[in-house]
């Protein structure tokens, strides 16, 4: 017009102003004005489906049934808005999930990519505010699927009972339509949390407590509710969301609790276990040990269980003291067996083993606490004739035990032998003696297989008698393993025994493989003692025989960090001991970030801790890897009296004690050519008759070492032909038996005596042999060490002036 003109566009959402406020009073007032103003009102709703799919088909050209997918998987997204209809074809471009194929030369997408994107938050603003428009019957379905967050078929057949929703399945349906639920399979889901918490929302605060409890009476009404671990957990995740005040319904529900709880322990899911015990408790009557007391009792217990599982050890120790006040000496012998576990753990193994010892003197079996090694090893052998024709035949033939004295004092026995391993007690011998007599005797039960194991054990370590040395009880042992129900639960509890066999009769290499199998059945069985005792038992058997330090490491620090979790204190003190040498070995001082609150020790610390402790097994793994790290470094004198101070403190013999020979043996002879003192030649002469008759046991693992004691022993006699050819027999050996660090040894050493004996080329070439392998092994800090020595080596070979 010749006047000109203003061109005033604006745009609301007409469900978020009201009909008489600002914005619609303003629009009414231009549309009354006379002449002066044109007022249109353009509409824009929602897109539906098949106007998507036009567009796409354009957009893609290609035809609409090719199309019609994609276009509802779009409209579901985004319910047809425009703007959200753009934005999602934008993401799912850049993401590459709607592309172009140049081999099918047209545009491609994975529908089920695509039906994974989440919703925007914009589409879920939209569904919300859709919620209240949405029929009375699909908003009450919603509320019922709000109290579970997603909803199977199987549920809701259950819930299907008129008083909650007239049709509960076919509301549930609609709210598929309306974009709210999302049905997969037998599930109904939300679409979005948010749309969830809105739905629950909806319910009135005093109408929630009423609907939880509706809900959890109606699941078990399903007479298998105890066993169905899904559907028992369902209901009593409602009823714990409200408060039950019949006793019926307290009673009914705790009793749920418990169940729910074993269902989650069977799928390790621990945490979740401990908060249904807890539950559980918390529904009991106010006087529970008169009114209810064997419910009491198992809550109580299952609640120490997975508490101490999850390294919960407080609150474990509170509720055993609760038990323990309560209940009586039979019915509390499982929490005596925790309270001594859960003692162990924190390292007051003494206080451990006085508890046990209490429990099986009440059942008439006593044993003495400082045994001399001379009169174990009496016992043991005055025992052989009964246990020189056991065979698997033997244990299989016989009766079963049946005198419940018995069988609980052949548990206590059993745990009391696992104790005994961390003091300087000679006492599990004579334990493992009285299991297999009991067994022979009284007949076969669920322990008799760990007491061959640990007859095993006290024979390799009291006997003579090679042939039984040789593994037979430890064999046995295994083969009944095999097909018993109970055997991820034996072979976690048996793993330390099992590998010490392998460490003589068998390759030490496949000990890891063993300890790795051994913590997969602890985890299974929900043991979580032997599951972070196997892992100990890997680091040792992997550290001493698989070439592989830095890949060690790495595991080791995920190691330290499960113990810590579990309040494992013992393991996760004496698996620090191994960190601290593997970490020596290849320069990470720093510890590679381990977090502060781990509390890591050095050596010297962890010695005290042994000391301080009375933990004799803590002071053997701290000796033998300090003993370890000074004699690959040379430190001689250091690795001499360790061993001095160590036989001071302990004459217990250890599985382990072949490496404590060893390394005493390299350390004394060298010690014995430096200063010419022959103390230090008779101890060397003592490791070399130690380690030959080792040889007895296993070719594999003893031969290497005792040619390489052989060598430094001719060599220290002055027999230079003779030790030339034993360093070169044990590199041969070494290598043969895939014991890389030993070789790398055995190579150095062989370097130092060709260049202390004028052969300088020589050593040089064998030295760099010595640093390649100990690279390979992982050792770096180790293979700079030789490469120093080379150096100095050949500065100090220069003429002079030069």
């Amino acid at each position: 017009s010749p006047k000109g003109g203003l061109l005033l566009l604006g745009s609301f959402r007409d469900n978020e102003v009201e009909e008489d406020g600002f914005v619609m009073n303003q629009i009414k007032k231009l549309e009354r004005s006379r002449g002066n103003s044109n007022v249109s009102r353009l509409f824009v709703g929602e897109l539906p489906e098949h106007e998507i799919n036009t567009m796409l088909s354009a957009k893609l050209c290609l035809p609409m049934r090719y199309t019609r997918m994609l276009a509802q998987l779009v409209h579901q997204k985004t319910r047809g808005n425009p703007l959200y209809c753009v934005e999602f074809l934008k993401a799912i471009i850049k993401e590459n999930v709607l592309s172009w194929s140049v081999k099918s030369r047209q545009f491609t997408w994975d529908d089920t990519c695509i039906d994974m994107q989440t919703m925007s938050e914009g589409v879920v603003g939209l569904l919300t505010r859709k919620l209240r428009q949405l029929p009375h019957d699909v908003i009450e379905s919603l509320k019922i699927a709000s109290c579970f967050g997603q909803i199977s078929l199987s549920t809701i057949e259950l819930l299907d009972l008129g008083w909650f929703v007239p049709n509960l399945l076919e509301a549930l349906k609609s709210a598929v339509q309306e974009g709210i639920l999302e049905k997969a399979g037998p599930l109904f889901a939300f679409s979005h949390d948010m749309l969830q918490e809105s739905t629950y929302q909806l319910i009135p605060k005093d109408e929630k407590d009423e609907l939880h409890k509706n809900i959890g009476k109606s699941l078990v009404q399903d007479p298998g509710v105890t066993d169905n671990a899904e559907l028992c957990a369902l209901a009593v995740d409602q009823t714990n969301m409200c408060k039950l005040t019949e006793p019926v319904d307290r009673a009914l529900f705790a009793r749920l609790n418990l169940a729910a709880g074993k269902h989650c322990i069977a799928a390790s899911s621990y945490e979740q276990a401990r908060g249904y015990f807890e539950a559980g408790i918390s529904l009991l009557h106010a006087k529970p040990w008169s009114k209810q007391y064997s419910l009491c009792l198992e809550l109580y217990e299952m609640s120490v269980i997975v508490s101490y599982m999850d390294g919960k050890v407080e609150a474990a120790s509170k509720r055993l003291d609760v038990i323990l006040a309560n209940s009586s000496f039979e019915d509390a012998l499982n929490s005596r067996a925790l309270r001594a576990k859960l003692l162990a753990s924190q390292q007051q193994y003494v206080e451990a083993i006085n508890e046990v010892l209490a429990v099986l003197s009440c059942f008439g079996e006593e044993f003495p606490r400082d045994a001399s090694f001379a009169y174990v090893s009496s016992e043991i052998n005055a025992a052989l004739p009964m246990l020189r024709n056991v065979t698997k035949e033997t244990i299989i033939g016989l009766k079963p035990m049946t005198d419940k004295t018995k069988l609980n004092a052949m548990k206590f026995m059993d745990l009391l032998i696992t104790l005994s391993f961390n003091c300087d007690s000679n006492i599990f011998p004579l334990v493992a003696c009285r299991m297999m007599k009991l067994s022979i005797e009284e007949g076969y039960c669920d322990d008799t297989i760990p007491g061959i194991a640990h007859m095993s054990h006290a024979l390799l370590l009291y006997s003579e008698d090679v042939e039984l040395l040789s593994g037979h009880y430890g064999r046995l042992g295994g083969n009944l393993l095999i097909g018993n129900p109970q055997e991820h639960s034996l072979r976690a509890r048996l793993i330390q025994l099992h590998c010490t066999i392998k460490y003589y009769v068998e390759p030490l290499q496949a000990a890891s493989d063993m300890a790795q199998n051994a913590y997969n059945s602890a985890r299974t069985a929900g043991d979580v003692d032997n599951a972070m005792l196997s892992l100990v038992v890997y680091c040792m058997s992997h550290l001493f025989s698989i070439p592989d330090l830095v890949g060690l490491h790495k595991k080791m620090i995920s190691f330290l960090y499960q113990m810590a979790k579990h309040k494992q204190i013992g393991v996760l003190i004496g698996t620090m001991a191994y960190f601290n040498t593997v970490t020596a070995l290849i320069g990470n001082a720093d510890s590679c970030g381990i977090d502060p609150s781990i509390g890591m020790k050095t050596h010297n610390e962890i010695y005290q801790i042994a000391e301080y402790t009375q933990n004799s097994l803590l002071l053997h793994h701290v000796t033998i890897n300090q003993m370890y790290v000074d004699c690959y470094f040379r430190d001689y004198l250091s690795v001499a009296m360790l061993a001095e101070k160590y036989r001071m403190k302990t004459q217990k013999k250890r599985v382990m004690d072949f490496y404590f020979v060893f390394y005493q043996g390299i350390a004394a002879m060298c010690l014995a050519r430096d200063t010419k003192q022959n103390k230090w030649r008779k101890i060397g002469e003592k490791c070399v008759k130690t380690m030959n008759q080792l040889l007895n046991y296993s070719t594999w693992n003893f031969e290497n070492m005792l040619i390489l004691l052989q060598a430094e022993l001719n060599y220290l006699n002055g027999r230079i032909a003779i030790a030339e050819h034993s360093y070169l027999a044990a590199i041969v050996s070494a290598h043969e038996h895939k014991f890389d660090h030993e070789e790398a040894l055995s190579f150095e050493l062989y370097g130092i005596f060709l260049v202390e004996n004028k052969k300088v080329a020589q050593g040089l070439q064998q030295l760099e042999k010595a640093r390649d392998k100990y690279k390979l092994w992982g050792a770096t800090k180790k293979a700079d060490a030789v490469l120093e020595f080379i150096n100095l080596v050949k500065k100090t070979m220069q003429p002079c002036g030069l």
